[in-house]
């Protein structure tokens, strides 16, 4: 037997056996409730190479979607592209009236380092509330698609969500993506006026808007725990 551990085994009714590894790197095996510890022991010995590499991958991809440090030289995203932090004395920023100031870099006044997390929150929201919300009223009039209201959250797990009411929200973390893929979870939301669920009808209508989309819906799958701060 390998040294690979199992961590958690649930049987149920289902008549196949499948192992998942989740996203903090543990391994679940489901199982029919006649499959025996010996038969699952075989198949991990069989699958120990794909387990070991989707465990590696998991745990490289959960340290990078760790809070960003507020130290001088920390990348941080907006609109796809990367951008350093520049720790400043306060008497450089004075006169722009802003502890955060954006110009080819992030300029962070020392004097609020204790801020920065919200600082930095305060500032992609007001980013994300301009530009966001340009390309749904953008998109919204091109199409002939009406919403009721527009909002920035600060979601963790969902880019964008539209209610039975039409209310659009999207999560400020959003714009730290490209600009297509922004477009892409707009024009999704939007179609969700029309379709309130994700059947061939509503992924017709999101292609007919955006023909490529799936570009930007598999960038945002892969590179999506990237974008954090």
């Amino acid at each position: 037997m390998t040294n690979i551990k199992i961590d958690q085994i649930i049987r149920s009714k289902r008549k196949t056996l499948s192992l998942e590894i989740t996203t903090d790197a543990r391994l679940i095996v489901r199982a029919p409730r006649i499959t025996s510890l010996s038969f699952i022991e075989k198949l991990i010995l069989k699958k120990q190479l794909w387990i070991q590499d989707k465990q590696k991958l998991v745990k490289e991809k959960y340290a990078q979607s760790q809070s960003k440090r507020f130290v001088h030289g920390e990348k941080f995203l907006y609109l796809g592209n990367t951008y350093h932090l520049c720790l400043v004395n306060e008497n450089t920023l004075s006169r722009f009236g802003e502890p955060v100031l954006f110009d080819e870099k992030f300029h962070l006044s020392r004097t609020y380092l204790p801020e920065a997390k919200r600082l930095f929150n305060d500032w992609y929201r007001k980013q994300a509330y301009q530009k966001i919300k340009e390309r749904v009223d953008w998109y919204s009039k091109l199409f002939g698609l009406k919403y009721n209201k527009f909002g920035i959250t600060n979601a963790q797990k969902r880019w964008g969500s539209c209610s039975a009411k039409n209310n659009l929200h999207f999560s400020l973390r959003l714009i730290m993506a490209p600009l297509n893929v922004i477009d892409y979870v707009v024009i999704h939301e939007l179609a969700h006026t029309k379709e309130k669920n994700h059947s061939k009808r509503f992924w017709n209508k999101v292609r007919t808007m955006l023909p490529d989309y799936q570009e930007s819906k598999k960038w945002l799958r892969k590179n999506g725990h990237l974008l954090v701060f």
